[in-house]
């Protein structure tokens, strides 16, 4: 069994959300221990929020989770990629498929290369 190292980030890790079977990046999260041991035992990604500070089984308010497909680990032990079939069609919070929908221009600027596949203020209705 693969032992992350957890000490080098301070408890936290990247984690690498990517497309099974597209190899699009979906986003960029980190895990601590928990939230590790919890991915492994559940087949659901699971990872650690750090502006709220808890663990956070993705999609647990919008129902897009992210069933692991593959889980790769990097040389040193400190980063990983989790091969997900996201589910819903969208990993990002803004509604996106992926929290990587702007792309950066020549000029300085960004442009859109997504749209959303749903509306994140009903989504996440507070109350």
């Amino acid at each position: 069994m693969i032992e992350l190292d957890f000490a080098k980030g301070g408890g936290l890790l990247p984690a690498i959300a990517q497309d099974w079977k597209t190899g699009e990046v979906l986003m960029l999260a980190y895990i601590n221990e928990e939230a590790w041991k919890e991915t492994l035992k559940t087949g659901h990604a699971v990872y650690w929020t750090r502006s709220r500070q808890k663990i956070w089984h993705k999609g647990e308010s919008s129902g897009n989770v992210q069933i692991i497909k593959e889980i790769l680990v990097d040389c040193d032990n400190d980063t990983v990629v989790f091969k997900v079939d996201q589910i819903g069609g969208a990993a990002c919070h803004t509604g996106h498929p992926s929290c990587f929908f702007r792309r950066l221009q020549n000029d300085g600027a960004s442009e859109v290369i997504s749209e959303p596949v749903f509306n994140p203020d009903e989504v996440y209705k507070k109350g």
